[in-house]
């Protein structure tokens, strides 16, 4: 399996770092970021062979990059296959009217299908030829739902948190997992709203040991010194499991 950082930092683009999101053999999309079109370009992705995306939650950082691969696919990329779109409950409905705004009419019928699945926590679902479970995460949660997803892809499991703060559902999330990818907002400390290292250590205590944890959102450069199977991503770097 292999996991490609298009970018690696938060909301302001710490350090000049992109915004996260990470692409799975290619072919699974994991959050959407402003620049999602220009990182899958200069990576030579193939555009058509995007199968899946999921969205954790409505944050800008998060999805603003969707509108601009419809457009690729109405105007410069011819797409036949299906796409399915993963996201918390009313995802579709967000998405298009979203999309419509940014570019008139590039919701219409374009050659393709595009599926939307809510995300329902606690069952199986699928999306395409992906498995995946969601857990609800603790992000904002007055004013928005906020997922972490759980795949099945080519025979491993992998996790992301999207932005949470620490809960047990990020424990339940890891279950069974080869890779956790996680919130490390803060390099020093925890919280408000995000994830930082100190709780990146606890949970490294609470998993697997053979569960190798990818932090991303990153703030700054949090210092790994003794924690085992860690490592942090970076920009259009690709990691392979």
């Amino acid at each position: 399996m292999e996991i490609t950082f298009l970018g690696s930092s938060n909301a302001f683009a710490a350090e000049g770092r992109y915004w996260s999101s990470f692409l799975v053999d290619k072919k699974y999309l994991f959050d959407a970021p402003p620049t999602l079109l220009p990182h899958l370009k200069q990576l030579k992705i193939p555009l058509t062979e995007i199968e899946v995306i999921f969205l954790t939650h409505h944050h800008g950082d998060h999805f603003m990059g969707v509108p601009f691969l419809f457009l690729e696919y109405m105007y410069m990329t011819e797409r036949t296959n299906d796409l399915y779109i993963v996201g918390p409950p009313g995802v579709k409905d967000w998405i298009e009217d979203f999309a419509d705004r940014c570019y008139p009419n590039i919701t219409r019928d374009a050659g393709y299908r595009r599926i939307y699945v809510d995300a329902s926590p606690g069952k199986e679902q699928t999306a395409g030829p992906v498995s995946f479970w969601s857990v609800p995460m603790c992000h904002v949660t007055e004013s928005m739902d906020a997922f972490g997803y759980r795949a099945a892809i080519s025979g491993k499991t992998v996790a992301y948190t999207g932005d949470t703060m620490f809960c047990e559902e990020v424990i339940a999330l890891a279950e069974d997992t080869d890779v956790l990818i996680v919130d490390c907002t803060y390099s020093e400390g925890c919280g408000p709203e995000h994830m930082g290292l100190d709780d990146v250590k606890v949970i490294r205590k609470r998993i697997a040991p053979e569960t190798t944890m990818v932090l991303t959102h990153l703030g700054g450069q949090p210092h790994l010194d003794g924690l085992a199977n860690v490592v942090t991503a970076a920009d259009l770097k690709t990691f392979t499991f």
